[in-house]
């Protein structure tokens, strides 16, 4: 971040593309941005541009752009570089600045300052679409250091030897593979012996085996003991990159697409050749112009004889096609390498970069005559589409779910493209999530006046005011999707709209919305990002398995026990404070007004449970012992539970396991990922104790609504007085080491309970009296919830003498945060909208559609074709997960079963609903005359004793059956109407 707050980055050209680049680099934070645009804003400008409003046209480009671009980010001054309409960049005016971008700037303008940047150490990137075309140049000097080539975090693991010997053989602990590759460095911690290794200047590695490398000559070091950790080193690359006028000759290209490997030598034919037909005739190729494209595929073939004819004529087809996607995709990638240029992260492209999408194109071409320039903001679209099918288009129903940062860049797309903006089109939004601050890095639609407001509502107006056509278009609603609210999503809602994409932020949301679409079978259009990678699904009814089809491998879990007991990395002290405030400050508060709220809440509750001891010693603790009256009494109770965690508690695990433990097989316990910890003294003048006694002195004021307190001398006072209860190990404590081994039992018994018992108050003493449990909340800065963790995790790694985090990467891995980016996320958004052009077109052919999955740092792009969804059979019929059977009107149980053996030859032996079942072949004659001949809805109501909701006009089910030979078969799921 450092080093991008020390560029100036110039970006010449705002149409479609350049505003796509400059809003990606302003969020992302540099020095300055300066445009340069003097040319009048013409209303085509409107197809993509969407810092453009129709009362901009006339003005200047850059000028009508600033204020709009400026507002993204206070941080970021936005400059315009001024100039007359008319007037071209030159050499002069691009001294200053560290970054250059040209956008859609003519090949002899982008040789000429080209081979100035080269000479003079400025970063050179050039760009440029065309319709469903796109590419880039990068040109980042004769030696670019590369300081982190991939992104990723640094590998690291525990070490059990080091051989003494010519190769240095290091051997890692059994259970986790190292993960290196040849050619990477290590360095080392925690060496017991052979000392010299720690901290040692990186040693480069060869692989030997998962477990083992080995890092060169060890023999003049002493002799390795034990313990040890190594870290790799990232080690900085040099890049030699060449300037514009080599590569022409001899291009070196990042392949976008593996199925057209030899699509980029063709286009960089025909790049040039566009730049030469712009010079001759003063204008672009005109759209689907049979003539223009003959003498343009003339000029591209005497540069490169092999060049695809075909490929060639569509692009002169669409020289003059701006389409909003597809700026999205280069623009956003074109984003990150400035961002590489300034930053030296991540591995800047090498050196051109040729992309398109053809298969978005309709599969009944338009005519010449229907792409014609009509004077309409959609002209761009129409150069590609023509003017029918951009009727399909502004008629289309689109359904977007979540409209944080991959929903926001969707409206912003959906509105240039003018979907749903017809008689007949419509688009609805749905979030059930207010506006905070930390969404305004990439959340562009956002800006500070609407903190605190609702985000579908405040984005469907930011992209309306984009585009007046979508105004009364966009039907923005707070419910969220999910089984609570099928009475808003229902049949009818799902009948009107003709797809959904999703915008989700977690897999369990994206699932029930996967549900919904294969039910109703709607097109489903799926993506997610995570930092610098992305991915895109494209889901289509009967052609393409669905979301849930497949799924990925679990996330690793970390063993209970080294949570509990034996952490050796901050990750694991972060979940053991994470679970510590639920403990403290969540659990114990519910648990209470449970017992005050529920009548007979002990007797049901405790009865099954297997920790009634423990439950009633709490709400004992809770609501007698340890209620604190005033907020100096919550003081005490911090200062307490410190001595608990971080001294008596690590007492008794020493007492239990000593620190010269040794295994069954005489092994030292302490040993490898084991670390012996160390119990901690108190000191009011340590700021990491003194933080999580405020912290937890004011959660726990929180809980029984008194009032906090923050000034340090008031803790600092109260703490230093408190006189702590002696405290003595008590003999014969189990401690469990293993995940497998059983919970230990160290209670006291049944008669304690009853002590416990008696202390209760009764809950008719304390009517109306509640307890306030905490919600835990990361982005709130002053409700001490993420300061809790951030200490108790600390003290607890002090502890084990673990490296303490800081706040923020506390607050990253407690909160689970998933680092977003606006760069990846536009990018991303371009991809399914280029797919969402194909489900307009209705197209039936599964190889038309592509699965994306991109990462920026690398930089790496795939594609692959969506797989085609299972097949199973019953009595020769071939089935997929998109199939079901239908009945009408209610049907009687019977008449379903009957139906089976009539229709198929198939044996009925249980019909369950839900998570009820209704009947099954061996539930009893009695119940079986009794159901059989029940209306299906009064049939679940009869069996889950509850009445259907009001709203609802169909029920899945699922059956059994088997054949006439008695197997099992699958079949589809039944759908029944009521």
């Amino acid at each position: 971040m450092k080093r991008m707050a020390a560029s100036n980055v110039l970006i010449v050209g705002v149409k479609g593309l350049g505003a796509e680049i400059a809003k990606d680099v302003v969020l992302a934070g540099v020095k300055s941005v300066t445009i340069y645009d003097p040319e009048p804003v013409q209303v085509a400008d409107l197809s993509s541009q969407f810092f453009l409003r129709q009362e901009d046209v006339g003005k200047p480009r850059a000028e009508a752009t600033l204020p709009r671009l400026a507002e993204l980010n206070a941080y970021v001054p936005v400059r315009n570089l001024g100039g007359q309409p008319g007037q071209e960049i030159s050499v002069d005016l691009v001294k200053g600045f560290q970054v250059v971008v040209l956008c859609g700037v003519s090949l002899k303008k982008q040789l000429e300052i080209n081979d100035w940047t080269h000479e003079n150490g400025v970063y050179f990137i050039s760009a440029d679409t065309r319709g469903l075309f796109g590419t880039s140049f990068n040109d980042f000097g004769p030696k670019f250091t590369c300081v982190d080539p991939t992104g990723e975090q640094p590998l690291t693991g525990m070490i059990v030897s080091v051989d003494k010997d010519k190769e240095g053989v290091v051997t890692c602990l059994d259970e986790t593979r190292h993960g290196l590759e040849d050619g990477d460095f290590v360095t080392f911690s925690e060496v017991q012996g052979m000392t010299e290794l720690n901290g040692c200047e990186p040693r480069k590695i060869t692989v030997k085996g998962p477990y083992t490398f080995s890092i060169g000559d060890t023999s003049g070091l002493s002799d390795y003991k034990a313990g040890g950790i190594f870290t790799q080193v990232k080690m900085p690359k040099i890049l030699q990159f060449k300037t514009l006028r080599e590569s022409l000759k001899e291009p070196e290209s990042l392949i976008t697409d593996f199925a057209k490997f030899d699509r980029p030598a063709t286009l960089h034919a025909g790049f040039q050749a566009l730049s030469q037909f712009q010079e001759q005739y003063q204008r672009l190729p005109r759209p689907r112009n049979a003539e223009d494209a003959a003498v343009f595929v003339k000029l591209a073939k005497a540069i490169d004889a092999d060049a695809d004819e075909k490929i060639l004529t569509e692009l002169a087809y669409q020289a003059t096609g701006d389409l909003a996607p597809v700026n999205a995709v280069i623009g956003s990638f074109v984003a990150q390498e400035v961002l590489k240029a300034c930053s030296a992260k991540f591995h800047p492209t090498f050196q051109h970069l040729y992309f398109d999408s053809l298969e978005s194109l309709p599969d009944e071409l338009p005519t010449e005559a229907d792409c014609q320039p009509i004077g309409s903001r959609y002209d761009g679209q129409i150069a590609v589409f023509g003017r029918k099918f951009q009727e399909k288009i502004a008629n289309f129903r689109e359904f977007l779910v979540g409209s944080g940062a991959i929903g926001c860049e969707m409206l912003k797309n959906w509105s240039m493209m003018g979907l749903g903006s017809g008689p007949n089109g419509q688009l609805h939004v749905t979030d059930l999530d207010t506006i905070e601050k930390s969404n305004l890095n990439r959340q562009f639609l956002f800006r500070p006046k609407d903190l605190g407001k609702f985000k579908a509502e405040v984005a469907a107006a930011a992209v309306a005011d984009m585009n007046p056509d979508l105004k009364g278009k966009i039907d923005s609603k707070q419910e969220p999707v999910g089984p609570a609210t099928e009475n808003v999503y229902d049949t009818n809602f799902f009948a009107s709209i003709d797809g959904v994409t999703n915008a989700l932020d977690n897999v369990k949301a994206r699932q029930y919305m996967d549900q919904r679409c294969v039910f109703y079978l709607k097109p489903l259009l799926e993506s997610g990002t995570l930092g610098t990678k992305g991915n895109t699904q494209v889901i289509v009814p009967h052609l393409t398995e669905s979301y849930s089809s497949s799924q990925d491998p679990p996330e690793k879990e970390t063993p209970v026990c080294t949570v509990k007991n034996f952490p050796n990395q901050i990750q694991h002290t972060i979940e053991w404070a994470r679970q510590d405030f639920d403990s403290l400050f969540v659990k114990p508060p519910q648990v209470v007004n449970s017992y005050l709220s529920e009548p007979n809440f002990l007797e049901n509750n405790l009865k099954y449970s297997g920790q009634q001891k423990e439950q009633v010693e709490q709400i004992a603790s809770y609501l007698v012992t340890n209620k604190p009256l005033t907020f100096e009494e919550c003081i005490v109770w911090a200062r307490l539970q410190f001595e608990e965690k971080y001294n008596n508690a690590i007492r008794q695990l020493l007492y239990s396991l000593p620190k010269d433990a040794v295994t069954s097989t005489g092994q030292p316990f302490w040993s490898g990922p084991k670390r012996a910890p160390e119990p901690l003294t108190f000191d009011s003048n340590n700021p990491i104790h003194l933080q999580y006694i405020i912290a937890a002195a004011n959660l726990h004021a929180f809980n029984y609504g008194l009032r906090g307190e923050t000034d340090p001398a008031v803790f600092k006072k109260i703490a230093d007085e408190v006189i702590v209860p002696e405290f003595t190990p008590k003999s014969g404590v189990k401690v469990q080491i293993n995940d497998n081994d059983p919970t230990p039992q160290n209670d006291g018994g049944d008669s304690d309970l009853n002590e416990y018992l008696k202390q209760l108050p009764a809950p008719s003493s304390l009517v109306g009296y509640r307890l306030n449990p905490v919600e835990f909340e990361k982005d709130d800065d002053t409700n001490h919830h993420i300061d809790f963790i951030t200490a108790s995790s600390n003290l607890r790694a002090l502890n084990y003498s673990i490296t303490p985090a800081d706040r923020h990467t506390t607050k990253q891995i407690a909160g689970k945060i998933i680092p977003a980016i606006a760069t990846t996320t536009s990018l991303v958004t371009g991809l399914v909208c280029l797919e969402l052009y194909k489900l307009i077109d209705g197209k039936k052919n599964i190889e038309a559609y592509k699965n994306g999955f991109v990462n920026l740092a690398l930089p790496f792009f795939g594609f692959s074709e969506p797989i085609a969804p299972k097949k199973d059979k019953y009595n020769g019929v071939e089935w997929t997960l998109w199939d079901r059977f239908e009945f009408k009107d209610d049907p009687t149980l019977k008449d379903i079963v009957d139906w089976f053996q009539r229709e198929h030859k198939l044996e009925v032996s249980m019909v369950s609903q839900g998570v009820s079942m209704l009947w099954s072949s061996f539930i009893g004659k009695k119940k079986s005359e009794e159901r059989l001949p029940m209306k299906f809805s009064k049939l679940v109501e009869h069996v889950s004793k509850k009445p259907l909701p009001s709203h609802t006009k169909h029920l899945i089910v699922e059956v059994m059956v088997s054949d006439e030979e008695g197997e099992d078969v699958e079949v589809p799921f039944i759908v029944v109407f009521l």
